[in-house]
C-alpha cells in the first residue's frame, strides 16, 4: 500500500529483457537505503518487488502482466521514474490509498503553462473519476479538477512539477493510471453483478 506521495525521482541504470520479463536497475540512493530484498516499491505507480539492493541502487523484475498494463516496458537507461516505498503503520497519509495496481494507461492531451493537464483515458478509468476525487498518475496522488468526454484534468502545483516526473510531460506521452480503490468497492457493493475492468 502506498499514498501517492513521491519520495524520490530515480534514474534507470539499465533495462534488460530476460526469461521472466524485464529487469530494471534503478539508481536512487534515498529509496535504496530504505529497501531490503523482498520489499515493495512503487515505480511510476506500479508496485514491484526489490530483488537486489546495493550501492544506492535496487533492481526489480517486471513480468509480462506488468509490462502489458503499464509503461514500464518502454523504459530505457537514463529515464527518470517516480519512487515511493510502501507505507508503514504510523506514516502520515498525505495522498490517498494507492495500491500500485495500474488500472490502465492514459495519454496526455494538453499541458498548460498554469500546470493544468488534460489526460485522455478509457471508460474503465473514467467510470471511477469524479471532480475533486483522487487518481494516481504515474504514482502521484492527484485531485481531479475537471472532466470532459474521454478525459480528465488535474492541476499540478509547482512542488509536484519540481519533484516528480510530471514536470516533463508532453502531449502524446503515456502515463500509468490508478483509480481510487474505494470507488471500486462502492460500485461492487451497490452493483454486485458488475465486473470491474476493461
Amino acid at each position: 500500500m502506498f499514498t501517492g506521495i513521491v519520495r524520490e525521482r530515480g534514474r534507470v541504470a539499465s533495462a534488460e529483457e530476460n526469461a521472466d520479463g524485464v529487469r530494471l536497475e534503478i539508481s536512487a540512493p534515498q529509496t535504496a537505503s530504505q529497501l531490503e530484498i523482498g520489499d515493495s516499491v512503487s515505480i511510476s505507480g506500479a508496485c514491484l518487488t526489490a530483488v537486489s539492493v546495493e550501492n544506492g541502487s535496487f533492481s526489480v523484475t517486471a513480468v509480462a502482466e506488468t509490462l502489458s498494463r503499464t509503461t514500464l516496458g518502454r523504459l530505457s537507461a537514463e529515464d527518470e521514474v517516480n519512487l515511493e516505498t510502501a507505507a508503514r503503520v504510523g506514516d502520515p497519509l498525505g495522498g490517498h490509498f494507492v495500491q500500485g495496481h495500474v488500472d490502465g494507461l492514459g495519454r496526455i492531451a494538453s499541458v498548460g503553462e498554469d500546470g493544468r493537464v488534460w489526460v485522455e483515458a478509457g471508460p474503465e478509468i473514467l467510470r471511477y473519476s469524479v471532480e475533486k476525487g483522487s487518481i494516481a498518475v504515474d504514482g502521484v496522488s492527484l485531485t481531479i479538477s475537471g472532466l470532459r468526454a474521454g478525459a480528465f484534468e488535474v492541476a499540478l502545483i509547482p512542488h509536484t512539477l519540481e519533484v516528480t516526473t510530471l514536470g516533463a510531460l508532453q502531449p502524446g506521452d503515456e502515463v500509468n493510471l490508478e483509480v481510487d480503490v474505494l470507488a471500486k468497492y462502492v460500485e461492487k457493493l451497490t452493483h454486485p453483478d458488475t465486473i470491474s475492468g476493461p
